[in-house]
Protein backbone atom coordinates (compact mmCIF):
# COMPACT_ATOMS: atom_id res chain seq x y z
CA UNK A 1 0.00 0.00 0.00
CA UNK A 2 1.83 3.50 -1.09
CA UNK A 3 0.98 7.05 0.68
CA UNK A 4 0.80 10.29 -1.34
CA UNK A 5 -0.24 13.93 -0.73
CA UNK A 6 -1.65 16.18 -2.99
CA UNK A 7 -0.39 19.52 -1.45
CA UNK A 8 -0.62 23.02 -1.93
CA UNK A 9 -4.01 23.09 -4.07
CA UNK A 10 -7.87 24.37 -3.02
CA UNK A 11 -10.63 21.71 -1.90
CA UNK A 12 -13.56 22.54 -3.95
CA UNK A 13 -16.78 20.60 -2.42
CA UNK A 14 -20.05 21.05 -3.54
CA UNK A 15 -20.66 23.41 -0.53
CA UNK A 16 -17.05 25.18 -0.47
CA UNK A 17 -13.46 25.90 -0.91
CA UNK A 18 -10.99 25.47 1.28
CA UNK A 19 -6.73 25.20 1.33
CA UNK A 20 -5.46 22.21 2.00
CA UNK A 21 -3.41 18.98 1.38
CA UNK A 22 -5.06 15.78 1.02
CA UNK A 23 -3.28 12.66 2.24
CA UNK A 24 -4.10 9.37 1.04
CA UNK A 25 -3.15 5.47 1.98
CA UNK A 26 -3.78 2.98 -0.44
CA UNK A 27 -7.62 3.13 -2.07
CA UNK A 28 -8.43 5.71 0.30
CA UNK A 29 -8.64 9.48 1.49
CA UNK A 30 -7.03 9.40 5.35
CA UNK A 31 -7.06 12.95 6.10
CA UNK A 32 -7.30 16.40 5.12
CA UNK A 33 -4.40 18.97 7.10
CA UNK A 34 -3.28 22.53 6.67
CA UNK A 35 -0.70 23.13 3.89
CA UNK A 36 2.44 22.20 4.90
CA UNK A 37 1.10 20.14 8.66
CA UNK A 38 3.20 18.30 10.63
CA UNK A 39 -0.38 17.59 12.96
CA UNK A 40 -0.07 13.87 12.29
CA UNK A 41 3.38 13.69 13.81
CA UNK A 42 5.81 14.21 10.67
CA UNK A 43 6.38 16.45 7.56
CA UNK A 44 4.20 14.78 5.77
CA UNK A 45 6.13 15.63 2.60
CA UNK A 46 9.03 13.75 3.46
CA UNK A 47 7.29 10.69 4.66
CA UNK A 48 5.05 9.74 1.92
CA UNK A 49 5.81 7.60 -1.06
CA UNK A 50 4.77 10.14 -3.45
CA UNK A 51 4.29 14.20 -3.59
CA UNK A 52 1.72 15.69 -6.29
CA UNK A 53 2.14 19.84 -6.60
CA UNK A 54 -1.17 21.51 -6.98
CA UNK A 55 0.11 24.66 -5.86
CA UNK A 56 -2.62 27.19 -8.01
CA UNK A 57 -4.77 24.62 -8.64
CA UNK A 58 -8.13 22.82 -7.60
CA UNK A 59 -8.02 19.51 -5.97
CA UNK A 60 -11.73 18.17 -6.57
CA UNK A 61 -13.49 14.60 -6.21
CA UNK A 62 -13.31 12.73 -9.83
CA UNK A 63 -16.13 13.10 -12.32
CA UNK A 64 -19.11 10.59 -12.39
CA UNK A 65 -20.75 9.77 -15.75
CA UNK A 66 -23.98 8.23 -14.61
CA UNK A 67 -25.01 7.67 -18.25
CA UNK A 68 -23.00 5.90 -20.35
CA UNK A 69 -22.74 3.38 -23.40
CA UNK A 70 -20.14 1.42 -23.94
CA UNK A 71 -20.75 -1.24 -27.03
CA UNK A 72 -24.37 -0.60 -26.93
CA UNK A 73 -26.32 -2.23 -30.23
CA UNK A 74 -28.13 -0.02 -32.23
CA UNK A 75 -29.16 0.72 -35.51
CA UNK A 76 -26.99 -1.84 -36.69
CA UNK A 77 -24.12 -1.38 -35.92
CA UNK A 78 -22.75 -0.60 -32.22
CA UNK A 79 -20.99 2.58 -30.06
CA UNK A 80 -17.69 2.30 -30.82
CA UNK A 81 -16.11 2.56 -27.48
CA UNK A 82 -15.34 -0.51 -25.85
CA UNK A 83 -15.24 -0.47 -22.11
CA UNK A 84 -11.16 0.02 -22.34
CA UNK A 85 -11.42 3.00 -24.96
CA UNK A 86 -14.30 4.67 -23.45
CA UNK A 87 -13.27 4.45 -19.64
CA UNK A 88 -9.72 5.29 -20.55
CA UNK A 89 -10.71 8.74 -22.19
CA UNK A 90 -13.22 8.92 -19.34
CA UNK A 91 -9.94 9.30 -17.42
CA UNK A 92 -8.35 11.33 -19.83
CA UNK A 93 -11.26 13.95 -18.97
CA UNK A 94 -11.04 13.61 -15.23
CA UNK A 95 -14.10 11.63 -14.71
CA UNK A 96 -12.99 8.30 -12.61
CA UNK A 97 -16.17 6.35 -12.47
CA UNK A 98 -18.92 5.68 -15.01
CA UNK A 99 -22.62 3.98 -14.95
CA UNK A 100 -23.26 2.11 -17.86
CA UNK A 101 -26.51 0.37 -19.14
CA UNK A 102 -26.74 -3.20 -19.13
CA UNK A 103 -29.52 -4.06 -21.84
CA UNK A 104 -32.43 -6.39 -21.37
CA UNK A 105 -33.78 -6.63 -25.39
CA UNK A 106 -37.52 -7.48 -25.76
CA UNK A 107 -37.77 -11.20 -25.20
CA UNK A 108 -34.71 -11.81 -23.61
CA UNK A 109 -34.05 -12.69 -19.63
CA UNK A 110 -32.82 -9.67 -17.61
CA UNK A 111 -30.48 -11.66 -15.86
CA UNK A 112 -29.05 -12.48 -19.19
CA UNK A 113 -28.49 -8.86 -19.99
CA UNK A 114 -26.79 -7.61 -17.01
CA UNK A 115 -24.40 -11.21 -17.80
CA UNK A 116 -23.58 -10.32 -21.34
CA UNK A 117 -22.94 -6.45 -19.69
CA UNK A 118 -20.46 -8.23 -17.07
CA UNK A 119 -18.51 -9.75 -19.41
CA UNK A 120 -18.32 -6.71 -21.52
CA UNK A 121 -17.03 -4.96 -18.86
CA UNK A 122 -15.48 -7.19 -16.53
CA UNK A 123 -11.29 -6.92 -16.21
CA UNK A 124 -11.65 -4.03 -19.13
CA UNK A 125 -12.45 -1.18 -17.69
CA UNK A 126 -9.67 1.67 -16.72
CA UNK A 127 -12.05 3.48 -14.21
CA UNK A 128 -14.73 2.11 -11.75
CA UNK A 129 -18.23 1.27 -13.31
CA UNK A 130 -21.17 0.44 -12.22
CA UNK A 131 -24.32 -0.38 -14.21
CA UNK A 132 -28.10 0.72 -14.27
CA UNK A 133 -30.35 -1.76 -15.91
CA UNK A 134 -32.27 -1.08 -19.54
CA UNK A 135 -35.78 -2.74 -19.11
CA UNK A 136 -36.70 -3.40 -22.68
CA UNK A 137 -39.69 -5.39 -22.65
CA UNK A 138 -41.50 -5.18 -19.71
CA UNK A 139 -43.74 -8.58 -18.91
CA UNK A 140 -43.96 -10.82 -15.88
CA UNK A 141 -40.69 -12.62 -15.95
CA UNK A 142 -38.78 -8.64 -16.26
CA UNK A 143 -40.86 -7.64 -13.52
CA UNK A 144 -40.13 -10.37 -11.09
CA UNK A 145 -36.65 -10.00 -12.50
CA UNK A 146 -36.38 -6.63 -11.28
CA UNK A 147 -37.14 -7.77 -7.32
CA UNK A 148 -33.09 -9.16 -7.59
CA UNK A 149 -31.60 -5.92 -8.72
CA UNK A 150 -30.66 -4.49 -5.76
CA UNK A 151 -28.87 -7.53 -4.59
CA UNK A 152 -26.90 -7.09 -7.22
CA UNK A 153 -25.80 -3.51 -6.63
CA UNK A 154 -28.27 -2.12 -9.56
CA UNK A 155 -30.76 0.01 -7.73
CA UNK A 156 -32.16 1.77 -11.08
CA UNK A 157 -33.51 0.60 -14.54
CA UNK A 158 -34.43 2.62 -17.97
CA UNK A 159 -37.55 2.79 -19.50
CA UNK A 160 -37.90 4.01 -22.81
CA UNK A 161 -41.07 5.71 -24.55
CA UNK A 162 -39.22 5.90 -27.61
CA UNK A 163 -38.13 3.72 -29.73
CA UNK A 164 -41.03 1.47 -30.78
CA UNK A 165 -40.27 -1.80 -31.81
CA UNK A 166 -36.72 -1.82 -30.33
CA UNK A 167 -36.99 -0.23 -26.14
CA UNK A 168 -40.38 1.02 -26.05
CA UNK A 169 -42.95 0.55 -23.34
CA UNK A 170 -46.43 2.03 -23.34
CA UNK A 171 -48.01 3.00 -20.78
CA UNK A 172 -49.76 0.32 -19.12
CA UNK A 173 -46.14 -0.85 -19.05
CA UNK A 174 -44.67 1.59 -17.58
CA UNK A 175 -47.20 2.11 -15.16
CA UNK A 176 -46.83 -1.83 -13.82
CA UNK A 177 -42.56 -1.37 -13.35
CA UNK A 178 -43.35 2.16 -11.60
CA UNK A 179 -45.62 0.61 -9.07
CA UNK A 180 -42.93 -2.55 -8.94
CA UNK A 181 -39.76 0.26 -8.69
CA UNK A 182 -41.69 2.12 -5.98
CA UNK A 183 -41.95 -1.18 -3.86
CA UNK A 184 -38.70 -2.30 -4.42
CA UNK A 185 -37.34 1.02 -3.72
CA UNK A 186 -35.58 1.55 -7.28
CA UNK A 187 -35.22 4.56 -9.41
CA UNK A 188 -36.84 4.48 -12.54
CA UNK A 189 -34.67 6.74 -15.67
CA UNK A 190 -36.98 7.43 -18.42
CA UNK A 191 -36.13 8.44 -22.14
CA UNK A 192 -39.47 10.87 -22.46
CA UNK A 193 -40.44 11.40 -25.91
CA UNK A 194 -43.33 10.10 -27.85
CA UNK A 195 -41.70 7.59 -29.87
CA UNK A 196 -44.92 6.54 -32.27
CA UNK A 197 -45.93 10.21 -32.69
CA UNK A 198 -42.31 10.53 -33.78
CA UNK A 199 -42.09 7.85 -36.27
CA UNK A 200 -45.22 9.38 -37.94
CA UNK A 201 -43.45 12.59 -38.31
CA UNK A 202 -40.26 10.95 -39.08
CA UNK A 203 -41.94 9.24 -41.89
CA UNK A 204 -43.66 11.97 -43.35
CA UNK A 205 -40.54 14.05 -43.49
CA UNK A 206 -39.17 11.26 -45.57
CA UNK A 207 -41.79 11.00 -48.12
CA UNK A 208 -41.33 14.24 -48.49
CA UNK A 209 -37.43 13.93 -49.91
CA UNK A 210 -36.73 15.77 -46.84
CA UNK A 211 -33.70 13.20 -46.23
CA UNK A 212 -30.76 15.19 -44.26
CA UNK A 213 -29.76 14.56 -40.46
CA UNK A 214 -31.05 18.05 -39.59
CA UNK A 215 -34.47 16.85 -39.87
CA UNK A 216 -34.09 14.48 -37.47
CA UNK A 217 -34.05 17.37 -34.52
CA UNK A 218 -37.65 18.30 -36.96
CA UNK A 219 -39.13 15.10 -36.45
CA UNK A 220 -38.52 14.74 -33.02
CA UNK A 221 -40.01 17.89 -31.65
CA UNK A 222 -39.99 19.77 -28.70
CA UNK A 223 -43.49 19.11 -28.30
CA UNK A 224 -42.68 15.20 -28.11
CA UNK A 225 -40.48 15.53 -25.45
CA UNK A 226 -42.74 17.94 -23.65
CA UNK A 227 -45.51 15.45 -23.66
CA UNK A 228 -43.68 12.45 -22.68
CA UNK A 229 -41.77 13.92 -19.69
CA UNK A 230 -45.38 15.01 -18.11
CA UNK A 231 -46.97 11.77 -18.88
CA UNK A 232 -44.50 10.09 -17.26
CA UNK A 233 -44.26 12.63 -13.97
CA UNK A 234 -48.06 11.68 -13.89
CA UNK A 235 -47.25 8.28 -13.86
CA UNK A 236 -44.56 8.63 -11.06
CA UNK A 237 -47.00 10.21 -9.22
CA UNK A 238 -49.72 8.05 -9.51
CA UNK A 239 -47.59 5.19 -8.53
CA UNK A 240 -44.91 7.06 -5.84
CA UNK A 241 -41.51 6.17 -7.69
CA UNK A 242 -38.88 8.75 -7.88
CA UNK A 243 -38.46 9.73 -11.32
CA UNK A 244 -35.58 10.45 -13.71
CA UNK A 245 -36.11 12.03 -16.95
CA UNK A 246 -32.60 11.71 -19.15
CA UNK A 247 -30.80 14.06 -21.29
CA UNK A 248 -33.39 16.41 -21.04
CA UNK A 249 -33.48 19.13 -24.22
CA UNK A 250 -35.94 21.00 -24.53
CA UNK A 251 -37.42 23.80 -22.05
CA UNK A 252 -40.07 22.85 -22.21
CA UNK A 253 -39.34 19.75 -20.19
CA UNK A 254 -37.61 21.77 -17.80
CA UNK A 255 -40.41 23.48 -17.15
CA UNK A 256 -42.74 20.35 -16.47
CA UNK A 257 -39.79 19.23 -14.14
CA UNK A 258 -39.71 22.39 -12.55
CA UNK A 259 -43.88 22.62 -11.83
CA UNK A 260 -43.46 18.99 -10.62
CA UNK A 261 -40.33 19.31 -7.79
CA UNK A 262 -42.42 22.29 -7.03
CA UNK A 263 -45.39 20.04 -5.60
CA UNK A 264 -42.87 18.02 -4.24
CA UNK A 265 -42.54 15.74 -6.02
CA UNK A 266 -39.35 13.40 -6.03
CA UNK A 267 -38.50 13.94 -10.17
CA UNK A 268 -35.54 14.46 -11.04
CA UNK A 269 -33.80 15.75 -14.62
CA UNK A 270 -30.40 15.42 -16.11
CA UNK A 271 -29.34 17.31 -18.85
CA UNK A 272 -26.10 16.58 -21.24
CA UNK A 273 -23.35 19.19 -22.68
CA UNK A 274 -24.62 19.21 -26.35
CA UNK A 275 -27.82 20.33 -24.89
CA UNK A 276 -26.08 23.10 -23.21
CA UNK A 277 -23.54 24.54 -25.96
CA UNK A 278 -24.72 22.75 -29.64
CA UNK A 279 -28.10 23.50 -31.39
CA UNK A 280 -30.04 22.66 -34.65
CA UNK A 281 -29.08 26.04 -36.12
CA UNK A 282 -25.24 24.70 -36.17
CA UNK A 283 -26.62 21.42 -37.31
CA UNK A 284 -28.15 23.13 -40.43
CA UNK A 285 -25.08 24.98 -41.02
CA UNK A 286 -22.80 21.95 -41.67
CA UNK A 287 -24.11 21.70 -44.94
CA UNK A 288 -28.09 22.79 -45.00
CA UNK A 289 -30.63 20.44 -45.10
CA UNK A 290 -29.28 17.74 -47.06
CA UNK A 291 -25.55 18.29 -45.80
CA UNK A 292 -24.47 15.05 -44.14
CA UNK A 293 -21.94 16.54 -42.08
CA UNK A 294 -24.78 17.48 -39.47
CA UNK A 295 -24.80 13.26 -39.11
CA UNK A 296 -22.25 13.50 -35.91
CA UNK A 297 -24.51 15.60 -34.01
CA UNK A 298 -27.50 13.28 -34.17
CA UNK A 299 -28.54 12.29 -30.91
CA UNK A 300 -31.94 11.63 -28.96
CA UNK A 301 -33.19 13.87 -27.41
CA UNK A 302 -32.01 15.97 -30.19
CA UNK A 303 -30.51 19.25 -30.50
CA UNK A 304 -32.84 22.24 -30.20
CA UNK A 305 -33.11 25.48 -31.56
CA UNK A 306 -30.68 28.44 -29.86
CA UNK A 307 -32.90 31.04 -31.22
CA UNK A 308 -36.09 29.32 -29.03
CA UNK A 309 -33.48 29.60 -26.02
CA UNK A 310 -33.34 25.95 -24.79
CA UNK A 311 -29.50 25.83 -23.99
CA UNK A 312 -30.02 29.46 -22.26
CA UNK A 313 -32.96 27.26 -19.75
CA UNK A 314 -30.60 24.22 -19.81
CA UNK A 315 -28.25 26.31 -18.36
CA UNK A 316 -30.85 28.49 -15.80
CA UNK A 317 -32.17 24.82 -14.55
CA UNK A 318 -28.66 23.97 -13.78
CA UNK A 319 -28.63 26.85 -11.60
CA UNK A 320 -32.11 26.38 -10.07
CA UNK A 321 -31.11 23.15 -9.32
CA UNK A 322 -35.06 21.93 -11.84
CA UNK A 323 -32.25 19.73 -12.98
CA UNK A 324 -29.68 17.99 -11.16
CA UNK A 325 -26.98 16.71 -13.10
CA UNK A 326 -24.85 16.18 -16.40
CA UNK A 327 -24.28 13.19 -17.72
CA UNK A 328 -22.71 12.72 -21.33
CA UNK A 329 -25.32 9.76 -22.61
CA UNK A 330 -22.15 8.92 -24.02
CA UNK A 331 -22.71 6.53 -27.00
CA UNK A 332 -20.19 7.23 -30.32
CA UNK A 333 -20.29 6.12 -33.22
CA UNK A 334 -17.95 6.84 -36.01
CA UNK A 335 -19.07 8.69 -39.26
CA UNK A 336 -17.61 5.76 -41.90
CA UNK A 337 -19.72 2.77 -41.94
CA UNK A 338 -21.76 3.89 -39.03
CA UNK A 339 -23.23 7.08 -39.27
CA UNK A 340 -22.97 7.11 -42.95
CA UNK A 341 -25.53 3.99 -42.57
CA UNK A 342 -28.55 6.80 -42.62
CA UNK A 343 -27.30 8.61 -45.58
CA UNK A 344 -30.14 9.55 -47.82
CA UNK A 345 -32.64 8.60 -44.58
CA UNK A 346 -32.06 10.73 -41.46
CA UNK A 347 -33.82 7.89 -39.76
CA UNK A 348 -31.07 5.11 -40.02
CA UNK A 349 -28.17 7.52 -38.83
CA UNK A 350 -27.11 5.79 -35.44
CA UNK A 351 -28.02 8.20 -32.49
CA UNK A 352 -25.31 9.38 -30.60
CA UNK A 353 -22.74 11.93 -29.92
CA UNK A 354 -19.02 11.28 -28.11
CA UNK A 355 -18.52 13.25 -25.36
CA UNK A 356 -17.59 11.35 -22.04
CA UNK A 357 -13.66 12.65 -22.08
CA UNK A 358 -14.76 16.59 -22.19
CA UNK A 359 -17.42 16.93 -19.79
CA UNK A 360 -15.48 18.08 -17.02
CA UNK A 361 -14.03 20.62 -19.06
CA UNK A 362 -16.97 22.18 -20.83
CA UNK A 363 -18.94 22.58 -17.97
CA UNK A 364 -15.72 24.06 -15.80
CA UNK A 365 -16.41 26.59 -18.94
CA UNK A 366 -19.53 27.29 -18.05
CA UNK A 367 -17.61 28.46 -14.34
CA UNK A 368 -15.37 30.33 -16.70
CA UNK A 369 -18.25 32.44 -18.35
CA UNK A 370 -20.28 32.60 -15.37
CA UNK A 371 -23.28 30.05 -15.59
CA UNK A 372 -21.90 28.20 -12.79
CA UNK A 373 -20.08 28.27 -9.72
CA UNK A 374 -17.28 26.32 -8.86
CA UNK A 375 -18.95 24.70 -6.15
CA UNK A 376 -21.89 23.68 -8.50
CA UNK A 377 -19.80 22.56 -10.88
CA UNK A 378 -18.54 19.71 -8.67
CA UNK A 379 -22.20 19.24 -7.43
CA UNK A 380 -23.23 18.59 -10.87
CA UNK A 381 -20.12 16.41 -12.12
CA UNK A 382 -19.39 14.24 -9.12
CA UNK A 383 -21.17 14.50 -5.87
CA UNK A 384 -25.00 14.67 -7.07
CA UNK A 385 -24.04 11.86 -9.20
CA UNK A 386 -22.73 10.13 -6.17
CA UNK A 387 -25.92 10.02 -4.12
CA UNK A 388 -28.56 10.13 -6.50
CA UNK A 389 -26.88 6.41 -7.22
CA UNK A 390 -25.97 5.15 -4.18
CA UNK A 391 -22.35 5.77 -4.19
CA UNK A 392 -22.39 8.82 -1.79
CA UNK A 393 -19.33 8.69 1.25
CA UNK A 394 -17.18 6.38 -1.33
CA UNK A 395 -17.62 8.63 -4.15
CA UNK A 396 -17.84 12.43 -5.44
CA UNK A 397 -16.32 13.78 -2.02
CA UNK A 398 -12.95 14.51 -0.61
CA UNK A 399 -13.29 13.32 2.78
CA UNK A 400 -11.73 10.79 5.23
CA UNK A 401 -12.70 7.35 4.19
CA UNK A 402 -14.04 8.10 0.75
CA UNK A 403 -12.20 6.48 -1.96
CA UNK A 404 -8.98 8.82 -3.64
CA UNK A 405 -10.53 9.01 -6.88
CA UNK A 406 -9.46 12.52 -7.29
CA UNK A 407 -8.87 15.19 -10.04
CA UNK A 408 -6.29 18.37 -9.80
CA UNK A 409 -7.50 21.00 -12.20
CA UNK A 410 -4.95 24.04 -13.14
CA UNK A 411 -7.39 27.07 -14.19
CA UNK A 412 -4.73 28.93 -15.97
CA UNK A 413 -4.01 25.99 -18.21
CA UNK A 414 -5.88 25.47 -21.65
CA UNK A 415 -7.31 22.30 -23.26
CA UNK A 416 -8.29 22.95 -27.07
CA UNK A 417 -10.46 20.09 -27.96
CA UNK A 418 -10.39 18.46 -30.88
CA UNK A 419 -9.49 15.25 -32.81
CA UNK A 420 -6.22 15.94 -33.71
CA UNK A 421 -5.69 17.93 -29.96
CA UNK A 422 -7.09 15.75 -26.92
CA UNK A 423 -8.91 12.79 -28.32
CA UNK A 424 -9.03 9.67 -26.63
CA UNK A 425 -12.21 7.78 -27.90
CA UNK A 426 -12.19 5.15 -30.40
CA UNK A 427 -14.02 7.52 -33.31
CA UNK A 428 -12.94 9.36 -36.28
CA UNK A 429 -14.03 12.66 -35.35
CA UNK A 430 -15.11 14.95 -32.88
CA UNK A 431 -18.19 16.78 -32.17
CA UNK A 432 -16.71 19.11 -30.07
CA UNK A 433 -14.28 19.96 -32.98
CA UNK A 434 -12.91 23.50 -32.33
CA UNK A 435 -14.29 23.92 -28.61
CA UNK A 436 -11.44 25.99 -26.56
CA UNK A 437 -11.72 25.96 -23.15
CA UNK A 438 -10.01 27.87 -20.08
CA UNK A 439 -8.50 25.35 -17.92
CA UNK A 440 -7.04 21.92 -17.94
CA UNK A 441 -6.92 18.33 -16.04
CA UNK A 442 -3.61 17.76 -15.04
CA UNK A 443 -3.68 15.12 -13.11
CA UNK A 444 -6.26 12.30 -12.66
CA UNK A 445 -6.31 9.69 -9.42
CA UNK A 446 -8.29 6.51 -9.60
CA UNK A 447 -8.87 4.96 -5.99
CA UNK A 448 -5.19 6.22 -5.30
CA UNK A 449 -3.66 5.14 -8.60
CA UNK A 450 -2.06 8.35 -10.48
CA UNK A 451 -3.88 7.14 -14.01
CA UNK A 452 -3.22 10.59 -15.66
CA UNK A 453 -0.54 12.78 -14.86
CA UNK A 454 2.20 14.85 -16.69
CA UNK A 455 -0.09 14.03 -20.19
CA UNK A 456 0.54 10.73 -20.14
CA UNK A 457 -1.98 7.80 -19.13
CA UNK A 458 -0.53 5.77 -16.58
CA UNK A 459 -3.42 3.33 -16.09
CA UNK A 460 -4.47 0.50 -17.41
CA UNK A 461 -7.36 -1.94 -18.66
CA UNK A 462 -8.62 -3.90 -15.56
CA UNK A 463 -8.21 -1.54 -12.96
CA UNK A 464 -11.74 -0.28 -12.60
CA UNK A 465 -13.72 -2.39 -9.88
CA UNK A 466 -17.64 -3.19 -10.54
CA UNK A 467 -19.49 -1.17 -8.02
CA UNK A 468 -22.37 -2.56 -6.57
CA UNK A 469 -24.40 0.50 -5.33
CA UNK A 470 -26.77 1.41 -2.68
CA UNK A 471 -30.79 2.92 -3.00
CA UNK A 472 -30.64 6.45 -3.81
CA UNK A 473 -29.91 8.96 -0.90
CA UNK A 474 -30.84 12.04 -3.19
CA UNK A 475 -34.62 12.78 -2.46
CA UNK A 476 -36.42 16.35 -3.40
Amino acid sequence: MSTLLISGGTVVSATGRTRADVLVDGERIVALVEPGSTALGADLASSVDRVVDATDKYVIPGGIDAHTHMELPFGGTQASDTFETGTTAAAWGGTTSIIDFAVQKYGEAVETGLAAWHEKAGGNCAVDYGFHQIIGGVDEQSLKAMETLVDEGITSYKLFMAYPGVFYSDDAQILKAMQKAAELGLMTMMHAENGPAIDVLAEQLYNQGKTGPYFHGIARAWQMEEEATHRAIMLADLTNAPLYVVHVSAKQAVAQLAAARDRGKNVFGETCPQYLYLSLEEQLGAGGEDGFEGAKWVCSTPLRSRAEGHQDAMWAGLRTNDLQMVSTDHCPFCMKDQKELGRGDFRAIPNGIGSIEHRMDLLYQGVVTGELTLERWVELTSTTPARMFGLHGTKGVIAPGADADIVVYDPNGHTSIGYEQTHHMNMDHSAWEGFEIDGHVDVVISRGSVVVSDGAFHGRAGHGKFLKRGLTQYLS
